[in-house]
């Protein structure tokens, strides 16, 4: 399975952008998905998940702000974000839970302007 995530882009603080994430090859619709972030200079880590029922779990920093869901029927995983802050500037990945089964796509690229 190749996942490719979309949807990034260059905001000012406080805008939003909805980022979303497919897969080719066969379908991830078996498996709990998760949204990454990797920020210069630091590791990739894990922000939110949504598992095959719809439980969802987000990283403290963007409960609230965040929000998860998934359309099985079209393969696809988004991560709809508010209120982004400057601090959110990364490039977002998508995939399994740590650590990450499938094989990475190259992320999009957040850039949130203060």
């Amino acid at each position: 399975v190749q996942l490719q995530a979309s949807g990034g882009g260059l905001v000012q603080a406080g805008g939003s952008l909805t980022l979303s994430c497919s897969a080719s090859g066969n379908s991830f619709s078996r498996f709990v998905m998760g949204w990454y972030r990797q920020a210069p200079g630091n590791e990739r880590e894990l922000i939110a998940t949504v598992s095959t029922d719809g439980y969802i779990n987000y990283l403290d920093s963007v409960k609230g702000r965040f929000t998860i869901s998934r359309d099985t029927a079209k393969n696809t995983v988004y991560l709809r974000m508010n209120s982004l802050k400057p601090e959110d500037t990364a490039v977002y990945y998508c995939n399994t839970p740590p650590p990450g089964r499938l094989s990475w796509g190259q992320g999009t690229l957040v850039t949130v302007s203060s």
